[in-house]
């Protein structure tokens, strides 16, 4: 059975930072592309980062150069650190490793709330 269990949300200042995990259980996280996403409320949910078996990063244009995705394979974890947060940055973010249409995991979500 896939789970993935997010953590690490929270409420924060503008400019502040938040480090999220999502501990996976069930994949081959070795060899396993994990993303993140986020949904604000009345939105879409959105692609933010993507890290392959090859340690090969990407980040959508409205987080690139603040954000930093990052995995520890000993511990099956993947890591979304969030530096010089926005107030548009709050949303319920989401742990996901999708293989196919119907291999498709996703985690609980954790709540990011960046406000003054």
């Amino acid at each position: 059975q896939v789970q993935l269990v997010e953590s690490g949300g929270g409420s924060v200042q503008p400019g502040g930072s938040l480090r999220l995990s999502c501990a996976a259980s069930g994949i081959n996280f070795r060899f396993a592309t994990m993303n993140w996403y986020r949904q604000a409320p009345g939105k879409q949910r959105d692609l933010v980062a993507v890290i392959n078996s090859g340690g090969i990063t990407t980040y959508s244009d409205s987080v690139k150069g603040r954000f930093t995705i990052s995995a520890d394979y000993a511990k099956n974890t993947v890591f979304l650190q969030m530096n010089s947060l926005r107030p548009e940055d709050t949303a319920v973010y989401y742990c996901n490793h999708c293989i196919n249409s119907r291999h498709d995991y996703w985690g609980q979500g954790t709540q990011v709330t960046v406000s003054s």
